[in-house]
């Protein structure tokens, strides 16, 4: 066993650091083959070439804007291409000061837009050009809308709600929400206090006068304060999404309720420019309470404010499946459950279950373009329910329009953990919105007048992205509908029907659709061809016209592959995508290598630019060396609809760990991959993926490079970790299968470890707590390499280098040996 800290020493040259810092690249060789770790992992802007990116139209459908990085910069500028061709031009920054950006909201007709730009508010006149400053001033304005049926600009400042009309240049305070409570006021209401104070007033004539004059000051008060808006207390809570109705009657708020004094987990950044240790405060663990959110109502009218019920929302208190069964588990005390076998030293107490209600926090509201509905999305705590309800904010009534369920969680393209992707349809009756009631994300839409639903499209294929054309008569939907490993846009009727499919090549579209909607801006990739723009027709097998050329002369000298798309048909029957990388010279019983991609829900085995480019060139230069590689999309990815996002629900390490085990199996019966022979490796979930692999298939894999891994699940985040596992005091069973820390003494094979000192997101914590439990368990075969400077995502060129030299070497070290032998040394460095 051998612990290498690799710490790198800064020299602090002054001046002249600086200058060797903005040095242009050396010249690149001509050739880039053969590859080698040095070449692949060097900064992809100095030597690959930089895919534009944040692509949006200007206002006249003139230009299209994008950031991109030709000159091999240290950072991306700006840039703008004309559709009709020609070089892109880079926007000065004088330029870009005067340019509007691409976010903002227009208003009905599309004849203006109201922006945010460096915390103040402007408004477009799109068929003008002419732009006004609503704002100027030192604090921040955001959430600019227009609002009262688009005659004034509404923007939030300083937590209260302001509007601005154009025609008066008028600017109204519509709230004024305060911190603390509300002071006390009026007379006094003790004996004693009235007693005294009445003799006071009798004493003292010149008391009895000032009194007086109090008393009219407050009255001529009273009469302003009813001019201005309502002051309303908020105590410890804050506000955000202040809304004004189309009316003007009510304005919407969410009550913000911070959790009290969590302890928040600290990262020591050891390697600074003080010379002193600096403490990094991360984030809280899975378990700790959460931010509460509550719906306010202030009615204007009434002069009153209201927190929105929900007591009567259907399911409000069924108990999640998972909770059932450890009631039924506590009436059987002297049973031992399954899982307590494989975890002995975990935790398995679970508190009873709750019988209050659950938590919800509602999202919206969302007013219809007539101002005469509104709805809210709202979505439970525990993310097993999303209900879609009308409000009537004079009643503060709700009425359920929706209700989607989901024993796991609430999630998939257009739904998210927010309100999602919904709207209103140009009836002013009709909500649509996406769900995944059928195994897939889908399109529906149901009438608030009479609740009825309509599916407007079906199928085994996820719409990814769908919003409306500016009429309103077509929708523009973004789906994997050819292949779950492409992207395609489609055409449709609002009301559903046939989907015209518009983009035809093999890969993934993201398009951007212009102003006048008859032309694309499309960002394409193929699999072995990274990101480059494109323009076309918005017509169904238009061809499209490449704007950008992005790669170097270096970087095409090779001839990099293109992955085979396969599937492999899992133990339980289950098709399982991945990408098969073969070796240039492949020899009976060879070496292969498994990758497993980051995120859990993410999509790799795909027919596009993988978003792991380092790691694909690695498969290259592997397969250049002899190696199949296999990357494999398994249980939990995306792309796949609900059953596999949801396929590893309490329990990480199972199905999606199986799938790799059938993976291996593949290799080993079709491709010629000798079963002593497989390693596997991975970053985050992937790096999760490979110490289970290691610690509990230890006759599968015989090497493997875990990096930045979670390695016990009750130490990662909330918002991932207790939707799939739930709590770890009510589900302590399911952390405790999915835990590698609970499984490390099943190791055999050479394990080799990664991870940054500054990662915030999977802290080092995680592997410094592995690692004590592998000395403490005696096992020799593993190596920790360590990175002072990096957070989760490795940033310098020499750290991604020195990683890969190592995971190279495991390898080579491991499974280029004949026969079967002895797990041998990781080969991690001296």
């Amino acid at each position: 066993m051998r612990v290498s800290f690799l710490v790198r020493t800064l020299a602090l040259l002054g001046p002249v650091s600086t200058a060797i810092a903005q040095a242009p690249p050396a010249a690149p060789a001509a050739a880039l083959a053969p590859l080698t770790v040095e070449k692949i992992m060097r900064d992809p802007a100095q030597w690959m070439g930089t895919a534009p990116s944040a692509i949006y139209w200007g206002e006249d459908g003139k230009r299209i804007y994008f950031n991109w990085n030709p000159d091999h910069n240290r950072r991306d500028s700006l840039y703008a291409v004309a559709p009709s061709g020609g070089a892109p031009r880079k926007i000065s920054l004088r330029d870009q000061l005067n340019l509007p950006p691409g976010e903002g909201q227009y208003d009905r007709k599309f004849a203006r837009k109201v922006y945010e730009k460096e915390g103040d508010i402007y408004l477009l006149d799109l068929k003008t050009s002419k732009v006004r400053r609503v704002t100027n001033t030192a604090e921040r304005e955001s959430d600019a809308a227009f609002a009262l049926q688009d005659q004034v600009v509404s923007y939030a400042r300083g937590g209260n709600l302001f509007t601005w009309n154009p025609a008066t240049g008028e600017t109204v305070q519509r709230t004024d929400f305060r911190k603390g409570n509300n002071p006390a006021k009026g007379s006094p209401t003790d004996q004693s206090e009235k007693y005294l104070k009445a003799q006071q007033l009798a004493l003292f004539q010149v008391i009895k006068q000032r009194d007086q004059d109090q008393l009219a000051r407050q009255l001529v008060q009273k009469a302003l304060d009813k001019l201005r808006p309502k002051a309303i207390y908020l105590g410890l809570k804050s506000v955000r999404n202040l809304q004004l109705s189309p009316d003007g009657r009510f304005v919407t708020y969410s009550l913000v309720q911070e959790p009290g004094s969590n302890k928040v987990a600290i990262v020591p950044n050891y390697v600074t420019a003080t010379g002193f240790t600096e403490d990094i405060s991360s984030r809280t663990k899975v378990g700790a309470p959460q931010t509460a959110l509550e719906l306010g109502i202030y009615d204007i009218g009434r002069d009153t404010t209201f927190v929105l019920g929900y007591r009567d929302l259907k399911g409000l208190d069924e108990l999640p499946a998972y909770r059932k069964e450890y009631q039924l588990k506590a009436k059987a005390p002297n049973t031992a459950p399954d899982s307590a076998k494989t975890a002995k030293n975990a935790p398995q107490k679970a508190e009873k279950p709750a019988t209050e209600l659950r938590r919800v926090a509602p999202f919206g509201p969302f007013w219809s373009d007539n101002g005469e509905r509104a709805f809210l999305v709202m979505r439970s705590a525990d993310n097993k329910d999303r209900w879609i309800v009308a409000l009537d904010p004079s009643t503060q009534k709700i009425t359920l329009l929706d209700r989607q369920r989901d024993e796991a969680w609430i999630n998939g393209p257009g739904i998210g953990y927010g309100a999602g992707n919904v709207g209103w349809l140009p009836d002013n009756r009709r909500v649509w919105f996406q769900s995944e009631e059928s195994g897939y994300s889908h399109l529906y839409t149901v009438d608030v007048t009479n609740q009825q639903r309509k599916a407007l499209t079906s199928g085994k294929f996820e719409i990814q992205k769908a919003e409306l054309s500016r009429d309103k008569k077509t929708w523009f939907l973004t789906a994997n509908k050819t292949h779950p490993g492409e992207q395609q846009l489609y055409r449709m009727p609002v009301a559903g029907g046939q989907m015209t499919q518009i983009t035809t090549l093999p890969g993934a579209h993201e398009v951007t659709v212009s102003p006048d909607e008859k032309t694309l801006a499309v960002r394409y990739s193929a699999a072995n061809k990274p990101w480059e723009l494109f323009v076309m027709d918005n017509k169904p097998g238009a061809k499209m016209r490449q704007l950008t050329s992005s790669l170097t002369p270096e970087f095409k000298s090779y001839a990099w592959r293109e992955p085979e798309v396969i599937t492999i048909k899992a133990r339980d029957g289950a098709d399982v995508y991945a990408r098969l990388y073969r070796p240039t010279n492949a020899v009976a019983q060879g070496p292969a290598v498994i990758f497993v991609h980051g995120a859990g829900y993410l999509q790799n085995a795909h027919k596009w630019w993988s978003q792991y480019p380092r790691e694909y060139m690695f498969h290259n230069l592997l397969a250049d060396q002899g190696y199949t590689v296999l990357d494999i999309d398994y249980r939990g990815s995306s792309g796949y609809g609900r059953d596999v996002r949801t396929g590893i629900y309490r329990f990480m390490g199972g199905k999606d760990l199986t799938d790799q085990v059938d993976g291996a199996k593949l290799l080993t019966e079709k491709y010629g991959v000798s079963p002593q022979r497989i390693g596997i490796y991975g970053g985050s979930y992937g790096g999760f993926i490979t110490l289970m692999a290691m610690f509990t298939q230890p006759d599968v894999f015989k090497a493997g490079a875990a990096l930045r891994s979670v390695t016990d699940w009750a130490h990662y985040n909330h918002g991932y970790t207790d939707n799939i596992l739930n709590e770890p005091y009510n589900d302590s069973l399911a952390y405790a299968r999915s835990s590698p820390i609970y499984h490390a003494e099943g190791l055999k094979g050479a394990l080799l470890m990664c991870h940054g000192m500054v990662d915030t997101n999977v802290h080092f914590q995680d592997i410094v707590r592995l690692t004590q439990h592998l000395i403490e368990l005696k096992k020799e075969n593993w190596e920790l390499a360590v990175y002072p400077v990096e957070d989760h995502g490795f940033v310098e060129p020499s750290s991604w280098t020195d990683e890969y030299k190592r995971i190279l070497k495991l390898f080579e070290t491991n499974l280029k040996q004949a026969g079967t032998g002895a797990a041998g040394s990781s080969g991690g460095g001296e």
